[in-house]
C-alpha cells in the first residue's frame, strides 16, 4: 500500500482547514496527489501493469474534478493547494 497511516495522518494534519476537517477537497487532492506519485514509480519499475495504470488515470482524473470544484468555489485555497503541491506552472 501507498501511504501508512502515519503518512495520511501528517497529510491531513498539513492541508485540513480545521481540527475535524479530513475530507474537504483540498486534503483529498493532497491524498490523491500522494497516491499518484506512489503509482507512477511503480510503473517505472513495472510498465506492463496495466491495471495500475488504469487505476492511475482514474486518479488523475478525480483530482482534476476536485481542482476543477476547488477553483470554482475557493480560488485563494486552490492558489495555494497548487503552489504548495507544485501541480500547476
Amino acid at each position: 500500500m501507498a501511504l501508512t497511516t502515519k503518512d495520511r495522518e501528517n497529510i491531513i494534519s498539513k492541508f485540513q482547514s480545521s481540527a475535524k476537517d479530513t475530507g474537504s477537497p483540498a486534503v483529498q487532492v493532497a491524498l490523491i496527489t500522494e497516491r499518484i506519485q506512489y503509482i507512477s514509480e511503480h510503473l517505472k519499475a513495472n510498465p506492463k501493469d496495466y491495471a495500475g495504470e488504469r487505476g492511475l488515470l482514474k486518479l488523475v482524473g478525480q483530482r482534476k474534478r476536485l481542482l476543477a470544484y476547488l477553483k470554482k468555489h475557493d480560488f485563494a485555497k486552490y492558489q495555494e493547494l497548487t503552489k504548495e503541491l507544485k501541480l500547476r506552472k
